[in-house]
């Protein structure tokens, strides 16, 4: 079952391992070979989906969730001042000055945070008003700055931004000790490279930057701080996103508003965005609806035909778990006696299921 994924990024590391071997050599003969592991490799991929398979231990596009969430990870952090901007999606950029209760605060650094909140927890009497000396340049999550100069175009920002409460904004309890160096391969120009990434931002814009045809490897091992505080050292892709999942169950700045996971799966409809069972199949759902009710049946609706199955969620060891049971050919596909919960929030849903290979399901509204 897994032997047809494996051998593309197989050839595909292998790739990477001989074109740095022989990339200072000046042979015809070795070019010669090279471009001979190149045809092999393209030839390989011809049966995977839009060339996106997905090896935990291997390489990943843009499209795959680990890519996602570690340019999450390497987003601004912008929870920390909440209580001077009131949001999530930007912050201050430092120095600059506030006024909390009469005392004027000069804020330079991160440290400086705890005189607003010392401020403020002083007296449960005064009205703990922030007031922000204008003009200030504001930070977005992606690390594009904006100059604000008064408080109008500041109420502008964070009414825009309110717009979008369910944006899946930085995951944080988890640092990544830089540098750290991906391997990249292109598979439109064939030609592969390796990148030095020193910081957040420069992990950050790489990603942004990456192509459909990008196959990227992260070079192990890595090491992170954890939401503890602690040092952990991260050997392979399976492993990052179980530090990634630990941050985001246990730090309290990844959960902000408290929402039930079965009030909001039982509430309105959703489609799938993203769907992948040892290769990507997203495409043969489109157009499906679905609608999880409370009697504990799915209804899966398209082009005006429903299909009902049972849906069940409870508790393993801490996680929680879905389970979907649909009969149809093509929706029992979805399913899985091991869909655990990675994360959601009102408008998403992100489940996934490890095993010999990883698998993910999304809901989306």
């Amino acid at each position: 079952m897994n032997s047809k994924p494996l051998m593309p990024n197989l050839l595909k590391s292998n790739f990477l391992k001989f074109y740095y071997l022989c990339k200072n050599e000046n042979m015809l003969s070795l070019k010669k070979y090279l471009s001979i592991i190149i045809f092999l490799l393209l030839l390989s991929c011809q049966n995977e989906t839009e060339e996106q398979a997905y090896n935990t231990q291997g390489t990943v596009t843009k499209v795959s969730p680990l890519t996602s969430y570690l340019q999450r990870v390497a987003m601004v952090p912008t929870v920390q001042d909440n209580v001077i901007d009131q949001s999530s999606y930007c912050t201050i950029k430092f120095p600059y000055t506030i006024t909390v209760n009469n005392e004027q605060i000069a804020l330079t650094s991160p440290a400086d945070y705890q005189k607003v909140f010392d401020n403020i927890n002083a007296s449960s009497t005064d009205d703990d008003i922030v007031t922000i000396a204008f003009p200030v340049t504001m930070v977005y999550y992606n690390y594009i700055e904006k100059l604000i100069p008064d408080q109008a175009d500041f109420n502008d920002l964070i009414d825009y931004w309110n717009l979008y409460p369910d944006l899946l904004s930085k995951i944080n309890g988890l640092n990544i000790n830089y540098p750290i160096t991906i391997n990249s391969y292109n598979s439109s120009s064939q030609i592969a490279s390796s990148v030095s990434i020193v910081s957040d931002q420069a992990f950050f814009n790489f990603i942004k930057n990456l192509n459909e045809g990008n196959y990227i490897s992260l070079k192990y091992p890595i090491s992170i701080v954890d939401y503890n505080n602690q040092t952990q050292v991260i050997n392979n892709n399976q492993d990052f996103e179980n530090a990634i999942q630990y941050a985001i169950d246990n730090c309290p700045e990844n959960n902000i508003a408290s929402v039930d996971f079965e009030a909001t799966l039982t509430s309105g409809s959703w489609t799938i965005p993203y769907f992948f069972d040892d290769s990507e199949k997203t495409g043969s759902y489109n157009g499906y609806s679905f609608v999880f009710n409370a009697d504990k049946s799915i209804t899966a609706t398209k082009a005006g035909v429903a299909v009902t199955g049972e849906w069940e969620c409870k508790s393993v060891y801490g996680a929680q778990e879905l389970k979907i049971n649909f009969s149809s050919e093509l929706l029992n596909k979805l399913n899985n006696n091991n869909w655990k919960l990675f994360e959601y929030n009102n408008s998403q849903i992100r489940l996934r299921s490890t095993g010999n290979n990883t698998d993910y399901l999304y809901f989306s509204k």
